[in-house]
Protein backbone atom coordinates (compact mmCIF):
# COMPACT_ATOMS: atom_id res chain seq x y z
CA UNK A 1 0.00 0.00 0.00
CA UNK A 2 2.96 2.52 0.88
CA UNK A 3 4.53 2.19 -2.50
CA UNK A 4 1.06 2.47 -4.34
CA UNK A 5 0.62 6.15 -2.19
CA UNK A 6 4.45 6.76 -2.78
CA UNK A 7 4.14 6.52 -6.70
CA UNK A 8 1.00 8.60 -6.92
CA UNK A 9 2.24 11.42 -4.98
CA UNK A 10 5.38 11.55 -7.25
CA UNK A 11 3.30 11.23 -9.96
CA UNK A 12 0.84 14.39 -8.40
CA UNK A 13 4.26 16.00 -7.97
CA UNK A 14 5.67 15.83 -11.63
CA UNK A 15 2.11 16.63 -12.92
CA UNK A 16 2.43 19.94 -10.49
CA UNK A 17 6.04 20.89 -11.13
CA UNK A 18 5.40 20.36 -15.29
CA UNK A 19 2.14 22.63 -15.12
CA UNK A 20 3.57 25.70 -13.09
CA UNK A 21 7.06 25.23 -15.63
CA UNK A 22 4.95 25.43 -19.07
CA UNK A 23 3.05 27.94 -16.91
CA UNK A 24 6.24 30.41 -16.78
CA UNK A 25 7.39 29.54 -19.64
CA UNK A 26 4.61 30.74 -21.17
CA UNK A 27 4.25 33.76 -19.49
CA UNK A 28 8.12 34.58 -20.11
CA UNK A 29 7.20 34.19 -23.96
CA UNK A 30 4.21 36.13 -24.04
CA UNK A 31 5.29 39.14 -22.02
CA UNK A 32 9.20 39.03 -21.57
CA UNK A 33 10.88 37.75 -24.60
CA UNK A 34 9.24 36.41 -27.84
CA UNK A 35 11.45 34.19 -30.18
CA UNK A 36 10.83 35.86 -34.12
CA UNK A 37 12.31 35.12 -37.35
CA UNK A 38 13.99 37.77 -39.47
CA UNK A 39 12.40 37.66 -43.36
CA UNK A 40 14.06 39.87 -45.72
CA UNK A 41 17.41 41.13 -45.87
CA UNK A 42 17.16 44.80 -44.90
CA UNK A 43 19.42 44.38 -41.91
CA UNK A 44 22.15 42.69 -43.19
CA UNK A 45 24.91 42.20 -42.10
CA UNK A 46 23.20 42.28 -38.36
CA UNK A 47 20.36 40.41 -39.19
CA UNK A 48 20.35 37.66 -42.07
CA UNK A 49 17.22 36.16 -43.56
CA UNK A 50 15.57 33.16 -41.41
CA UNK A 51 17.71 34.02 -38.39
CA UNK A 52 15.76 33.77 -35.67
CA UNK A 53 16.19 36.16 -32.53
CA UNK A 54 14.41 37.22 -29.62
CA UNK A 55 12.48 40.13 -28.51
CA UNK A 56 12.69 42.06 -25.48
CA UNK A 57 8.67 43.05 -24.89
CA UNK A 58 9.05 43.95 -21.25
CA UNK A 59 11.58 46.68 -21.49
CA UNK A 60 9.89 49.34 -23.68
CA UNK A 61 6.71 48.54 -22.26
CA UNK A 62 7.14 49.22 -18.98
CA UNK A 63 9.38 51.89 -19.04
CA UNK A 64 12.12 49.86 -17.92
CA UNK A 65 14.62 51.22 -20.91
CA UNK A 66 14.18 54.17 -23.06
CA UNK A 67 14.13 53.48 -26.91
CA UNK A 68 18.10 54.87 -27.62
CA UNK A 69 19.33 55.88 -30.91
CA UNK A 70 21.04 52.41 -32.46
CA UNK A 71 18.22 50.34 -30.76
CA UNK A 72 16.86 47.66 -32.73
CA UNK A 73 13.69 47.25 -33.00
CA UNK A 74 10.46 45.70 -33.76
CA UNK A 75 7.19 47.62 -34.61
CA UNK A 76 3.69 46.97 -36.41
CA UNK A 77 4.22 48.27 -39.79
CA UNK A 78 2.30 51.30 -40.42
CA UNK A 79 0.91 50.68 -43.59
CA UNK A 80 0.37 46.82 -42.84
CA UNK A 81 -0.87 46.95 -39.27
CA UNK A 82 -0.59 43.17 -39.00
CA UNK A 83 2.98 42.77 -40.11
CA UNK A 84 5.90 43.49 -37.92
CA UNK A 85 9.10 44.98 -38.95
CA UNK A 86 12.51 45.45 -37.34
CA UNK A 87 14.93 48.63 -38.17
CA UNK A 88 17.32 50.49 -36.68
CA UNK A 89 16.84 53.79 -34.29
CA UNK A 90 17.91 56.55 -36.14
CA UNK A 91 16.48 59.47 -35.16
CA UNK A 92 14.46 60.06 -31.62
CA UNK A 93 11.30 62.63 -30.93
CA UNK A 94 12.41 66.19 -31.64
CA UNK A 95 15.85 64.94 -33.71
CA UNK A 96 16.23 66.84 -37.01
CA UNK A 97 17.49 64.05 -39.60
CA UNK A 98 18.83 64.50 -43.00
CA UNK A 99 20.77 62.33 -45.34
CA UNK A 100 23.40 63.66 -48.03
CA UNK A 101 24.29 60.82 -50.72
CA UNK A 102 23.61 57.76 -48.18
CA UNK A 103 25.63 59.97 -45.11
CA UNK A 104 22.91 60.69 -42.17
CA UNK A 105 23.08 63.62 -40.12
CA UNK A 106 21.69 63.96 -36.76
CA UNK A 107 21.19 67.26 -35.62
CA UNK A 108 23.46 68.39 -38.05
CA UNK A 109 26.23 66.01 -36.69
CA UNK A 110 27.80 63.18 -39.01
CA UNK A 111 25.94 59.81 -37.65
CA UNK A 112 28.70 57.29 -37.14
CA UNK A 113 27.31 53.95 -38.40
CA UNK A 114 29.88 51.09 -38.47
CA UNK A 115 26.96 48.75 -38.67
CA UNK A 116 26.56 49.94 -42.22
CA UNK A 117 29.47 48.17 -44.26
CA UNK A 118 30.68 50.19 -47.39
CA UNK A 119 28.80 47.21 -49.42
CA UNK A 120 25.67 48.23 -48.12
CA UNK A 121 25.40 51.59 -48.47
CA UNK A 122 23.44 53.98 -51.38
CA UNK A 123 23.80 57.15 -52.24
CA UNK A 124 19.99 58.45 -51.84
CA UNK A 125 19.42 62.06 -50.16
CA UNK A 126 17.08 63.04 -47.78
CA UNK A 127 15.79 66.73 -47.08
CA UNK A 128 15.86 67.45 -43.17
CA UNK A 129 13.00 66.22 -41.27
CA UNK A 130 11.98 67.41 -37.83
CA UNK A 131 11.05 64.22 -35.89
CA UNK A 132 7.77 65.10 -34.04
CA UNK A 133 6.84 64.03 -30.71
CA UNK A 134 6.84 59.97 -29.82
CA UNK A 135 7.82 59.02 -33.23
CA UNK A 136 11.36 57.57 -34.44
CA UNK A 137 12.98 57.56 -37.55
CA UNK A 138 14.03 54.16 -38.39
CA UNK A 139 16.38 52.89 -41.03
CA UNK A 140 17.24 49.19 -42.36
CA UNK A 141 21.46 48.74 -41.93
CA UNK A 142 20.84 47.51 -45.57
CA UNK A 143 20.34 50.80 -47.28
CA UNK A 144 19.95 49.78 -50.75
CA UNK A 145 17.64 46.87 -49.86
CA UNK A 146 15.61 48.32 -47.09
CA UNK A 147 12.12 50.07 -47.04
CA UNK A 148 12.00 52.76 -44.04
CA UNK A 149 11.65 56.04 -42.42
CA UNK A 150 12.78 57.29 -45.51
CA UNK A 151 9.77 56.56 -47.72
CA UNK A 152 6.77 55.85 -45.10
CA UNK A 153 7.85 58.47 -42.48
CA UNK A 154 8.66 57.68 -38.94
CA UNK A 155 7.38 54.97 -36.54
CA UNK A 156 4.81 55.85 -33.70
CA UNK A 157 5.83 55.21 -30.34
CA UNK A 158 2.65 53.29 -29.68
CA UNK A 159 3.36 50.77 -32.77
CA UNK A 160 6.83 49.55 -31.15
CA UNK A 161 6.57 46.44 -29.06
CA UNK A 162 10.12 45.49 -28.93
CA UNK A 163 13.82 45.41 -28.67
CA UNK A 164 16.04 42.99 -30.47
CA UNK A 165 18.27 41.71 -28.22
CA UNK A 166 19.32 37.87 -29.08
CA UNK A 167 20.08 36.19 -31.96
CA UNK A 168 19.82 31.94 -30.76
CA UNK A 169 19.91 30.84 -34.79
CA UNK A 170 21.73 29.37 -36.40
CA UNK A 171 24.43 28.97 -33.25
CA UNK A 172 27.51 30.11 -35.19
CA UNK A 173 25.20 33.35 -34.99
CA UNK A 174 24.15 33.15 -31.49
CA UNK A 175 25.32 36.03 -29.33
CA UNK A 176 23.65 39.78 -28.03
CA UNK A 177 23.08 42.19 -30.95
CA UNK A 178 24.14 45.36 -31.09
Amino acid sequence: MNQHRSSSSFLTAWVRDLTVSLLIAALVILFIYQPVQVEGTSMMPALVDQERIFINKFTYKFGIEKIKRGDLVVFWFPGEPNHSYIKRVIGLPGDQVKIERGVVYVNGQRLQEDYVPAEYRDQVSMAEHRVRGDYYFVLGDHRSSSSDSRAWGPVHRAQIYGKAVFVYWPPDKMGPLR
